[in-house]
């Protein structure tokens, strides 16, 4: 569903002012794009927490969510707050580092409070090539130990970003999203707008934005339709 379609009437535009029964003038189109912008930020929230094992990732945006990095001698700490495009980068999935035969490694992700016993200043405190990694932040990583050396790009990080937003300018762009959740954008904007100027039909448009949301609840926690399930025994203590 494509965001205007003033010919058909058939764009998230158009069917938010007939769900509504306003015309242009009393729902301005920078409002539906405020509403389309903001459900785009609940359906990858919400992505991003359900649909961990597919790496959930905006269709529209041009670019994969990969990057690389210098690494720099002696500097532990490296954030990622956007991506090459200015896109806000949300949440960090993987990192790998350049070795010595110019290949990438997977450094292995590890928690402070795994390390017991030892003061974080302790631990692998000599500068050398790291080998690990601490996200003390969704987008703020510490390294273990320090490089010692520095290498051009040389570091890789996956990572999951906010989602390719509207502008008032878009006609023919649609959700970076599956079409079965399209109609939520129709709702949740005609929902917005029905609240912000008092319209009598609140009730029945919040019934419809809650059915959209289980829709797109069911739609995320169900797509591995491609990995067998797999049933393994539970373990029992013998003792």
């Amino acid at each position: 569903m494509q965001f205007s379609d003033a010919t058909l009437n058939t764009g998230i535009a158009q069917q938010t002012r007939a769900m509504m029964r306003v015309d242009s003038t009393q729902w301005p189109t920078a409002n539906i794009v405020n509403s389309c912008n903001n459900y785009l930020d609940t359906v990858t929230g919400y992505a991003i927490g359900a649909d961990r094992r597919f790496q959930w990732d905006d269709t529209n945006h041009s670019k994969l969510p990969i990057g690389t990095t210098d690494l720099t001698a002696s500097q532990s700490d490296y954030s990622f707050l956007t991506d090459e495009q200015g896109n806000a980068i949300l949440n960090l999935t993987r990192i790998d580092i350049l070795d010595d035969d110019g290949l990438y490694r997977q450094l292995i992700p590890i928690d402070q409070v795994q390390l017991t016993g030892i003061a974080l200043d302790e631990f692998l405190k000599t500068n050398d090539k790291p080998r690990y990694y601490d996200k003390i932040a969704d987008n703020i990583i510490r390294l273990y130990p320090t490089p010692a050396t520095s290498v051009t790009s040389g570091l890789k990080f996956y990572f999951q970003r906010t989602a390719s937003y509207f502008a008032a300018t878009d006609t023919t762009k649609s959700p970076g999203v599956s079409p079965l959740l399209h109609r939520g954008f129709v709702v949740a904007s005609a929902y917005d707008g029905a609240l912000a100027l008092g319209l009598q039909n609140l009730q029945p448009l919040n019934i419809e934005l809650q059915k959209e949301r289980l829709k797109m609840e069911e739609y995320f926690s169900n797509r591995e339709t491609d990995e067998p399930n797999i049933i393994l025994p539970k373990y029992r203590n013998p003792r």
